[in-house]
Formats: C-alpha cells, sequence, structure tokens
C-alpha cells in the first residue's frame, strides 16, 4: 500500500474512532445525568460506563458544567455539535420563506423535533445545581433575543395583525416554544409530539397573523 494512501487511511480510522468515543461519552452522560441527576452523577462514573479513561472524558468534554452544555447544545442543533442559530437548516429555510404561515408551520414542526431531544434534559436542569441552573437561563435568554429576530423577520412579510409590535410577537413565540411549555402538553396532559406541533402553529396563525 503507498504510504500517503496508508497515512489517509490511518488518519480516518483515527478520526472515526475519536467520534466513536465522543458519541459514547455524549450518549452515557445523557443516560445518567437523566437516571441520576446531575450531581449524583460523577465523572468516574460516566468514564467507567463509558468504557473510557477519566481523563479521555475531560479531553472530549471538558468539566461537568461544560458537558452538560454541551448535551444542551447538541440537542438544539440536532447534531454532535453546536450549531449557531442563522446556520441551522430550518433557519435557513424559514428564512427563504416569503409567507409568514408557511415560516410558523416550519418553525413549529422544528420545535417539536427539537424538544424531544431537550425535554430530558429539561427535567436534569430542574433538580441540578445552581452551575446547572445558569446554564438553562443563558440558553432562555438566547432564546428570546432569537425570537425577536424571528419576530422582525415576520412584520417584513407585512402578513402579522397590525397592532401587534414585534416585541410582543417575539414575547409570545418565545413563550409558548419553550421546552417548558412542549412538556406541560406532551408529557404532563399526555399530547402525542405531533398535535403539539399541528396546535403551536395555528396558534401561533391564529394570533399573530392578519
Amino acid at each position: 500500500m503507498d504510504r500517503q494512501v496508508k497515512r489517509q487511511y490511518d488518519t480516518s480510522r483515527r478520526r472515526a474512532a475519536a467520534q466513536e468515543t465522543r458519541r459514547a461519552i455524549l450518549d452515557t452522560a445523557t443516560r445518567l445525568f437523566v437516571e441520576r441527576g446531575y450531581a449524583a452523577t460523577t465523572m468516574a462514573q460516566l468514564a467507567e460506563s463509558a468504557g473510557v479513561a477519566v481523563d479521555t472524558v475531560y479531553t472530549v468534554a471538558g468539566r461537568k458544567p461544560a458537558l452538560f452544555l454541551h448535551l444542551v447544545e447538541a440537542a438544539i442543533s440536532g447534531t454532535d455539535e453546536a450549531v449557531p442559530a442563522a446556520e441551522r437548516d430550518y433557519v435557513r429555510e424559514m428564512r427563504a420563506e416569503p409567507d409568514a404561515a408557511r415560516k410558523l408551520r416550519r418553525y413549529a414542526r422544528a420545535i417539536r423535533e427539537m424538544h424531544a431531544r431537550l425535554a430530558p434534559l429539561l427535567r436534569v436542569a430542574r433538580t441540578g445545581p445552581p452551575e446547572v441552573a445558569r446554564i438553562w437561563q443563558d440558553i432562555t435568554r438566547r432564546r428570546a433575543d432569537n425570537m425577536r429576530l424571528l419576530a422582525r423577520d415576520l412584520a417584513a412579510t407585512g402578513q402579522l395583525r397590525h397592532e401587534l409590535d414585534p416585541d410582543e410577537v417575539a414575547d409570545v413565540i418565545w413563550a409558548t416554544n419553550s421546552p417548558e411549555f412542549y412538556c406541560l402538553l406532551v408529557e404532563d396532559r399526555g399530547w402525542p409530539p405531533e398535535r403539539f406541533e399541528q396546535w403551536l402553529a395555528d396558534t401561533w396563525c391564529r394570533l399573530l397573523l392578519a
């Protein structure tokens, strides 16, 4: 085998092995946090359950707060890595869509998919220490900022109710697209996720659009 080809092969194998290790750590962290809670899960337990050394966990994920933040970001993005809001596929699709109702229906689908991943981590955050609560609060504030961008995008279509200002539109969407709201209806009241998506889209259109 040519040396260059062999080096490329070895590099690809190492990269694949590193990704497999990373996935094992993240999946194990999610499972242990959900089963045992944040405070009761130690990095040593995580390493043992994932079949890696403790140092590997710290190298891959950092300290426990950084690990939890990464899990939240990955759940929001739907990938192993955090993806900025503007670079997510559904955001690009919404911005390219000229019709306000179709923007909101696409966003309702994204929220349903996202919160299915986020809901278990919300339960962890509810019972976690202050460091976890701060992470969740930061995510909540960032979501509010993103809703102001969405409200301006909706206003640019000229299809919002004329008596609504963008800040009110942003607040309404922010309140109803929260993972807490999803959990109330889907987990506590037993709504199928697809019903939640349809209801959310219909509610936004009735409340916000002319």
